[in-house]
């Protein structure tokens, strides 16, 4: 089993980190890894379930933290191992990962092992399967198990937000929009109904759809309706009898499931329609007290979170959360993923910061 070194720099176990692959569905190697580093450290009460493992301080504080990073990853296209490069005369690591985001679980690893005496008590969690579907997500499970391990008065993802704090996160919902036609010879096309044919409507719609830009507690969240996949067609000698342009819709924090659900039936309206996956939105949770305190003391000026984040779980929960973590979020998932140095020790020093202050 690879070994994590806790003592190392956040640079360098960033490094280690993604050097174990570790893609949805693949993670127990890395997850047994970090289970061993922490395992020995006694400030800490660990609990694991699969591949999601949360270790907890006990301190009798009046407040907790729970501080959170998924230890999945997308497919690797051709960016494993890491590999040091330099953009505009800066230092950056390259690689799988280094965004999205295993440098803000490499800075999470540092300082559960270092911090023995923090301000508050915190739980740390790492969990697997956050690039999936949601009903998949290690958190998801880990709720219907120990649901008292994500009490806390606040809380920070480490997803990349490129060392500033993102407060809340947009919805997301998928759907499938279907046509359906006649099958037929290609050679008498006639005779058939084309439903590939029958989805231009479709695709025009999403082509003259325009982003809405909504305000919510002084952010503003840009929303977004695009198709990402279409599928149909039996053979190149057959008119198809079905197609389905799979929609991915992103919407404002404000909104509700039964708003952003309608919204998509209504830009549909006319076609069959099935949402296949939804997750809501958060607020952005900065009118906590320890929201406050933790922006002023890191000295970030709150942005908004365009993509969905696991912030959204706990805001349900009644815990206010926020994203904080090194890289920048339209590297994530690029072939040309990369992360500065720079964030990552600017986000470590700013999380010792605050959590060690009296």
């Amino acid at each position: 089993m690879p070994v994590l070194d806790l003592r190392a720099s956040a640079v360098e176990l960033t490094r280690a980190l993604c050097d174990l692959p570790s893609v949805s569905g693949e993670e127990r190697e890395l997850a047994d890894a970090i289970a061993a580093a922490i395992g020995g450290l006694t400030h800490l009460e660990v609990f694991r379930d699969g591949d999601t493992i949360v270790a907890r301080t006990n301190l009798g504080r009046s407040q907790r933290v729970v501080i959170a990073g998924h230890i999945d990853t997308v497919p690797i296209h051709h960016n494993v191992p890491t590999r040091n490069i330099e953009v505009d005369g800066a230092p950056y690591l390259w690689g799988r990962g280094t965004v999205d985001m295993k440098a803000g679980v490499a800075v999470q690893l540092k300082l559960a092992a270092e911090l023995t005496d923090p301000r508050v008590d915190i739980t740390w969690m790492w969990y697997d399967h956050e690039e999936v579907a949601a009903e998949l997500n290690g958190l998801t499970r880990l709720a219907g198990v120990r649901p008292d391990l994500f009490a806390g008065d606040f809380a920070i993802l480490g997803e990349p937000s490129n060392g500033q704090v993102e407060g809340g996160c947009n919805g997301n919902l998928r759907a499938v929009v279907r046509t359906t036609g006649v099958r037929a010879h290609s050679a008498r096309s006639w005779v058939g109904e084309n439903a590939i044919h029958k989805a231009a409507p479709v695709l025009s719609r999403l082509a003259e759809y325009r982003a809405r830009e909504v305000e919510v507690e002084g952010l503003v969240y840009r929303e977004g309706l695009n198709a990402v996949r279409i599928s149909g067609g039996v053979a190149g000698n057959v008119i198809p009898d079905a197609c389905e342009v799979e929609v991915n819709y992103r919407f404002a924090p404000s909104r509700s499931a039964e708003e952003a659900i309608r919204i998509v039936h209504d830009v549909f309206a006319g076609f069959e329609v099935e949402v296949v996956d939804l997750a809501i939105g958060a607020r952005p949770g900065l009118d906590a007290p320890l929201a406050r305190e933790f922006v002023a003391a890191v000295g970030a000026e709150p942005r908004p979170k365009y993509g969905w984040t696991d912030v959204a779980r706990f805001s349900a929960m009644g815990v206010p959360a926020v994203n904080y973590g090194p890289g920048d979020p339209h590297l994530a998932h690029h072939d040309e993923e990369r992360v500065p140095l720079a964030q990552i020790d600017d986000v470590e020093r700013g999380l010792r910061a605050w959590l060690t202050a009296s």
